[in-house]
C-alpha cells in the first residue's frame, strides 16, 4: 500500500507536457508519391538527387555505354546503348541465327583500340569473312571451343574476371538463375558488356541480368526486338529495326532489299492464273497447243 500512494502522487505532480501528443495524419493529409518527392526533392544534397532513381523514370545506373549502331535501340535503352560493366540476355528462337545482327555493328567501335572479343561456346565456327565486314579480323577474335554447361560458365566467368576483353559474347542455352546471378556480380568489375546468348524458352525463367532482350527475324532484313527488362518502366510495343547483314549492303539491289514484294507479285500472279510467256513454253509442247487449236 504505501507504494501504491507514492506511485499515486508521482502521477498527480507530474506536470503535463508542453507540447500535445503527436495524431497521426487522416486520409486526406496524404499526399501522392509525385508531391512527396516535389515537396522534399529540394532539401536533398544535388549529388544526391542525381543518384536517386525513381520506378516511374527511365533510370540509368550511370555506367559506360557503347552505342548499339541502331538509334531506336540506343533510344530505348537507359543508358542510350549497351551498358559496359553489365550483363546482358539475348534470347532468340535459333541459336547463330540474328546474334550478330544485332551485337554485330557495335563490335566495331569495341575493338578498335586493339582489345578482342571473346567468344565463348559459339555453337557454330564463326564465320571470319562475315565478321571482318563488322570490323573483326583475326587478331580482334578469341574463340572458345566448349560444349559442357559447366566448362562454358567457367570459361565465361574467367573471361570476365579477366578484364581484358571489349566484349564477351557467351551462348549458355542452360544456365540457372545462381549461375547468373554469379556473372551479373562479376560483370559489374568489368570494363565492357557482357551478352549471354540464350534460347526463346527462357523467356519466362528469372534472370538477374538488368537488361533482357527478345530478338526474332523479320521480312525485308528487319529485326523485331522486345525489350523484355530494363532499368524502368516497360516498353510496351517491339522495336522494328533494319539490319542487312555485314557485305550485304554494297551487293544488294533496290529490288532485293524488299523481297516480301517479289513475294507478293509472284503470288498474285499465281492466284490470278496468270498465263506464262510463250518463249517458256517447250517447243513440243507449243507445236501441240497449235495443232489442237487448228482442229477446232
Amino acid at each position: 500500500m504505501p507504494e501504491l500512494v507514492q506511485a499515486t502522487r508521482i502521477l498527480t505532480a507530474a506536470p503535463e507536457p508542453s507540447s500535445p501528443v503527436p495524431t497521426f495524419p487522416g486520409e486526406g493529409d496524404l499526399v501522392a508519391p509525385a508531391q512527396n518527392a516535389a515537396r522534399h526533392g529540394g532539401a536533398l544534397p544535388p549529388d544526391l538527387m542525381d543518384a536517386v532513381w525513381r520506378g516511374n523514370q527511365l533510370g540509368g545506373c550511370r555506367v559506360a555505354f557503347v552505342p548499339t549502331g541502331f538509334a531506336a535501340l540506343d533510344a530505348a535503352l537507359t543508358d542510350g546503348g549497351w551498358p559496359c560493366g553489365c550483363l546482358i540476355e539475348v534470347l532468340q528462337s535459333q541459336p547463330s541465327l540474328i546474334e550478330w545482327r544485332l551485337i554485330g555493328p557495335s563490335l566495331r567501335a569495341l575493338v578498335s583500340g586493339g582489345r578482342s572479343v571473346v567468344v565463348i561456346g559459339h555453337p557454330k565456327r564463326p564465320h571470319l569473312v562475315g565478321l571482318r565486314h563488322l570490323g573483326i579480323g583475326e587478331d580482334n577474335l578469341l574463340w572458345v571451343k566448349v560444349d559442357a554447361p559447366s566448362h562454358r560458365l567457367w570459361a565465361t566467368e574467367q573471361a570476365i574476371r579477366s578484364n581484358a576483353a571489349a566484349a564477351v559474347l557467351a551462348w549458355m542455352p542452360q544456365a540457372r538463375p545462381e549461375q547468373l546471378r554469379r556473372l551479373q556480380v562479376l560483370a559489374q568489375g568489368c570494363e565492357g558488356p557482357v551478352f549471354i546468348i540464350r534460347p526463346i524458352q527462357a523467356r519466362h525463367d528469372p534472370s538477374p541480368a538488368p537488361l533482357r532482350l527478345l530478338a526474332s527475324p523479320l521480312l525485308d532484313w528487319k529485326l523485331k526486338v522486345e525489350v523484355l527488362k530494363r532499368r524502368g518502366a516497360a516498353l510496351e510495343s517491339p522495336l522494328v529495326l533494319d539490319s542487312v547483314p555485314g557485305g550485304l549492303e554494297h551487293v544488294l539491289t533496290a529490288r532485293t532489299r524488299l523481297p516480301s514484294v517479289l513475294i507478293t507479285s509472284k503470288e498474285a500472279r499465281r492466284a490470278l492464273g496468270r498465263p506464262a510467256h510463250p518463249a517458256s513454253i517447250p517447243a513440243r509442247i507449243a507445236d501441240t497447243l497449235a495443232s489442237a487449236a487448228s482442229h477446232r
